[in-house]
This record gives structure tokens, sequence and C-alpha cells, in this order.
């Protein structure tokens, strides 16, 4: 039974002791085996072996620290997904107010105005008035507690492809890997139409027109959303294999307004990770060029357990 694969560079490493003697101690990333089918993140320890009978002789010591890790990158997620909020609520505050005064003082204007040419310019203003008030309630999101009812999360994806199908075109293909034993979750269906079309948009993006969109659900057991660990929770992933995302951007990429698209406003991700929240949920990511992957985690029941 294969308990490590092939790994490139585990040999180097091995190769590298050897050579000099000097111990290895780092964390390093091991590929899927058939006793771990996911990519695991491993503390390695490589030292030489003091033995006289066997001078070449080393010794490798592998902790798993993958959960560890997930656990850390998730409470970041939170804090970070937090701070969003609060950052909205400041935007709200500091650009929603002074729009509704702007907007009337350009009406009243108007009103007093008698050339038609003077008018185009209060028109701009109103215009402009409306523009930053539908983006401060893009930033806010839709309101309210989610409406939930059974849905089927595969025809909800197929919905979602039919309305995002003109931004794909004929060379972005369509892979679907759907779990057909996942039951249905009470969910608010506008609030999870709208989180997955911004992650499928934004994979489309991504790929300008050429490459791979795959959705894949998964039933998850015993499975962490900050400080609950849920008995069953469903994993849905947007995944493409355009360029990845900037390194730059990872630590922030769920913040408001963080894009790295010239024309995007930086809006999606952030408002699809709130809608998820609301559910209480989580999205996470991993990224790297060639595979990025968004997974969606929903709770399959509302009882929790605390973290253990």
């Amino acid at each position: 039974m294969q308990i490590i694969g092939d790994d490139e560079d585990l040999r180097d490493i091995l190769d590298r002791v050897l050579a000099t003697g000097v111990t290895y101690a780092n964390e390093m990333r091991l590929a899927p085996t058939e006793v771990d089918p996911e990519e695991r993140l491993v503390d390695c320890r490589v030292s030489m072996m003091q033995r006289q009978a066997q001078p070449d002789a080393l010794l490798v010591e592998m902790s798993d620290v993958t959960r560890r890790n997930r656990i850390s990158r998730e409470n970041a997620l939170l804090i970070q997904h937090g701070a969003g909020r609060q950052m909205i609520r400041q935007l709200a505050h500091e650009i929603k107010n002074p729009l509704g005064g702007l907007r009337g003082a350009a009406q009243l204007l108007a009103r007093q105005l008698q050339s038609d040419e003077l008018k185009e310019y209060t028109d701009v203003i109103i215009s402009e008035a409306d523009r930053l008030a539908l983006l401060v309630d893009t930033l806010l999101g839709p309101g309210g507690p989610p409406n939930k009812q059974k849905l089927n999360i595969h025809e909800l994806l197929e919905y979602v492809l039919r309305l995002v199908q003109p931004a794909l075109g004929e060379n972005i293909r369509v892979r679907r890997d759907y779990d057909a034993g996942l039951p249905d979750i009470d969910l608010d269906r506008d609030q999870m139409v709208q989180a997955f079309l911004n992650l499928t948009q934004n994979a489309a993006a991504v790929l300008e027109g050429r490459g791979q969109i795959t959705l894949r659900s998964r039933a998850i057991m015993n499975f962490t959303i900050g400080d609950h660990r849920h008995p069953v929770v469903a994993s849905i992933e947007v995944e493409d294999d355009g360029p990845g995302i900037p390194l730059e951007l990872q630590d922030s990429i769920f913040y408001p307004l963080v894009t790295s698209k010239p024309e995007g406003h930086g809006l999606g991700l952030s408002v699809a990770q709130e809608l998820i929240s609301r559910h209480g949920g989580l999205i996470e990511f991993e990224s790297r060029p060639g595979r990025t992957v968004f997974q969606v985690r929903i709770p399959l029941k509302t009882g929790h357990n605390p973290r253990g």
C-alpha cells in the first residue's frame, strides 16, 4: 500500500541530506496517494542515522499538519470576513448618507434651471448618485435572513450554468463531478444562485475564453467551521484551470474592492462569502497556476458540536 508517492521534492531532500549530512526540517506538501486522495501538508525532518553498520541510512520523520493548517487558514478567512463586513458598514455610512442629499439638491436645482443644456449637468449628477447608491447596495448584499427551503444543489448549479452560458463561449468546457447521493439542503435559493453565479462568473472571466470549469459536490464527515464541528457538510467546488490568483492577493481576496481584473469591481467574492456565511458556511480556496478551486462548505444539519 502506497503511503508516500514518488515525490520529486522528497527525493531531492533525501539526496541532499545524504550528500551533506545536514539535517533537513521544514514543512512540505505530499501529493495524493491511494491511502490519502488529497494533498497533505507535513512537518518533515530528515537526518542521518547514527549507526556504523548503516552509514548511508536516513531517519525520516513526518507529522501530518494538514488539519492544523486548514483550521488556521479557516480562522484567518473568518477574521477576514468579519473585517470585510466592518468595511462594508463603514463604506455604507460614508457614501450612502450624503447621496440622498446630493440627489435631492440636484433635483431642486434642475427645477430652477431654464436651460436644457444646463439641466444635462444635473442629470449627470442624479445619474451618478443613483449609480453610487446601486454600488453601495451591492456592497451590502441582499438583506434579511435566508428564506430557506429544501433544494437540490445540483439542479441549482445547472440553473447557474444556464445563466452564465453566454460568458462561457465555445472554448470553455464544463465538467460535472456530482455526488448523486448528496441530499437536498435547506438553502435560500436566491442567495445561493447569487453566490454560485459570482464564483462561476469569476472562473469564466479568468479563463479568457479558453479552458475548463469543473463543478464538484461531495459530502464530508466531521468537518469544522469556525468553532463548531458538524457531523456532515456539503462541499461544492468551483474549479478552473486558469492562471491562478496572484500571490499578493491571496491573503485579501475576500475583502471588498480587491480584484486582479482591471475592469472588475472586487465585490463578487466578498458578496459570495457573506451569502454563504448566512447559511453557517464558509468559502475556502486553493490556487496555483493551472488550478484554482473555491470550496463552498455548508452544514447539512442545523445542529453542531463544539470543535474537538
